[in-house]
């Protein structure tokens, strides 16, 4: 069974950082974006940054410049460095990703469980 597992989320002063990882574990045949989103108390779900396959990448604006996404096709694995972090950062973070499952041939979209981010002043 395909799963998303999440990590490294934590609480930290603003302009610290942290780095999320997500990685995927199951009997996969292909994944391909691979996003960060996030939820704030009393906000919607919205997107922090996503990956190609290919490695093209695309940002929020309010993270432009302080997020980094990355990826690890090899441990079907995605990352999210944050630096200089703000307090309205402070949200649940989720890592989504399509992908096929072996032995299935159409694209799946898959979530991870969510991390907690906390921002202090």
């Amino acid at each position: 069974q395909v799963q998303l597992v999440e990590s490294g989320g934590g609480l930290v002063q603003a302009g610290g950082s942290l780095r999320l990882s997500c990685a995927a574990s199951g009997s996969i045949f292909r994944i391909n974006a691979m996003v960060w989103y996030r939820q704030a108390p009393g906000k919607q779900r919205e997107l922090v940054a996503g990956i190609s396959s290919g490695g093209m990448t695309n940002y929020a604006d309010s993270v432009k410049g302080r997020f980094t996404i990355s990826r690890d096709n090899v441990k079907n694995t995605v990352y999210l460095q944050m630096n200089s972090l703000k307090p309205e950062d402070t949200a649940v973070y989720y890592c989504n990703a399509d992908l096929i499952p072996t032995g299935r041939g159409d694209w799946t979209s898959y979530w991870g469980q969510g991390t907690q981010v906390t921002v202090s002043l």
